[in-house]
């Protein structure tokens, strides 16, 4: 059904996907979607939470080489702030329906943002043990890194030009690199 939903937004938008048409594309009735979820945000919020925790987990770097954390961190974050730019959902919702991320924006987190914390906590006091990650409260730096990264992620293209390299994505992608490293390190 999250596959069904994900086709669907992809093709009309959030606002004019409608759960019929999600039962449509999923093969099953109405009925089997209302049991699971009473309106089509709340199934958008679902399939938004898998995806972006996908993209997430699919940006860190394997934990099995003897690189110091606070570079897994980094890396990590830069990576899945391009990954979540290129992501086909992601750009569909700021292009169409960009007020649905608002409510994760400016009054509470939501169950990817929560995950993604539990990821960086995880990796920061990982990187407090190796010494490569400087020693501050895991929550606060967790949340601040998250911060920075949504901003990048949510706002970047309000400040690239294409005209001018030094002003282009991979450039911003760049300096958030020095940014994290530079504010995590011992």
């Amino acid at each position: 059904m999250l596959d069904a939903a994900r086709d669907c937004v992809l093709a009309v938008g959030v606002r004019r996907t409608t759960l019929t048409d999600i039962a449509r594309r999923a093969g099953v009735s109405r009925m089997t979607i209302y049991r699971r979820w009473p309106d089509v945000r709340s199934l958008v919020g679902d399939l938004m939470t898998r995806e972006w925790i996908a993209v997430a987990a699919g940006a860190m770097p394997p934990s099995d080489d003897d690189r110091p954390e606070r570079e897994r961190i980094v890396e990590g974050l830069v990576a899945g702030a391009a990954a979540f730019r290129a992501h086909p959902l992601f750009h569909k919702i700021i292009d169409v329906d960009p007020e649905l991320l608002l409510p994760y924006i400016l009054d509470r987190r939501g169950a990817s943002q929560d995950a993604l914390l539990g990821l960086l906590h995880s990796a920061l006091e990982d990187g407090h043990e190796d010494g490569s990650v400087r020693r501050v409260r895991a929550d606060l730096q967790a949340r601040s890194l998250l911060l920075v990264v949504q901003s990048f992620t949510l706002s970047l293209r309000t400040m690239t030009d294409d005209t001018d390299p030094e002003l282009s994505e991979a450039a911003f992608l760049d300096e958030l690199r020095t940014l994290l490293e530079r504010t995590i390190a011992p």
